[in-house]
């Protein structure tokens, strides 16, 4: 017994329609070799019977064209190249992208310097950065060590981005939003050509590093006061006698 149409679930497929072969609607197409030559307008039956003598299909790559433009080529090759070119695409699509480099007022400079680095290849690869330095505990009271940091961050990233405001003061940390100098006015990388994904990938590293840094700085540690009162306890000689005393007692007697 056949289920109900209504349980059936089509597959649907990802990316853009595409016509092979027989679904080409078209009565005559400009036909593309398997090499890129031209071979010229066919009607389409004609031109599905030239891709079958070479074995692969007949796919269709300008539909809007007039007439419509079909290439003879595997039409597997065909979506593998397409999903190629659009990673591609899609790696140099960097320009809505928002990064966020995260700082301490008392920050070492080598974390300074690393992630100075980090922020120089996002806005070299025209993405926006933006700063943020949180405040602890009693780091509240000198504020202006923040806002030192802040500043000597955005004079080293001067010749790559610059500041939409002036870095203000939000509850607890200071703010700030980086954006890209246009490419003839922006300084090239001083690291060369960086591949922006292992970037990517070391500054969340790097920010998990710090995170968990803190976290254990921030857990309590075992109260010294009670190993040493154990210690003590351990050695002490005013309540119970050690075995020298009782031997001296017994020679005395």
């Amino acid at each position: 017994m056949s289920r109900p149409f209504g349980n059936k679930r089509r597959r649907q497929q990802r990316g853009p329609f595409i016509r092979t072969n027989g679904k080409i609607r078209a009565r005559e197409v400009r036909v593309v070799g398997p090499d890129g030559s031209q071979i010229g307008v066919l009607p389409t039956p004609e031109a599905i019977q030239l891709a079958r003598r070479y074995g692969v299909d007949l796919v269709e790559v300008a539909a809007n064209a007039s007439p419509p433009v079909c290439r003879i080529i595997d039409y597997g090759k065909y979506r593998y190249e397409l999903s190629k070119k659009e990673k591609e695409a899609k790696k140099h699509q960097h320009s809505n992208k928002t990064k966020e480099i995260q700082l301490r007022p008392s920050i070492d400079s080598h974390d300074f310097s690393i992630k100075l680095n980090h922020a120089i290849d996002f806005l070299c690869e025209d993405m926006k950065v933006k700063v943020s330095l949180r405040f602890r505990g009693r780091e509240m009271a000198h504020k202006e060590f923040g806002f030192q940091t802040i500043k000597r961050f955005l004079t080293e990233c001067a010749p790559y981005g610059t500041a939409d405001a002036p870095p203000k003061l939000v509850g607890r940390g200071i703010g700030m939003m980086v954006s890209p100098l246009p490419k003839n006015k922006r300084a090239p990388n001083p690291r060369g050509q960086v591949d922006i994904e292992e970037t990517e990938a070391a500054h969340t590293q790097h920010e998990s590093k710090d995170a968990h840094q803190e976290d254990d700085s921030a857990a309590p540690s075992a109260p010294a006061e009670k190993t040493e009162k154990v210690k003590k306890e351990g050695t002490g000689t005013d309540s119970q006698n050690t075995p020298a005393d009782n031997v001296d007692s017994k020679v005395k007697a």
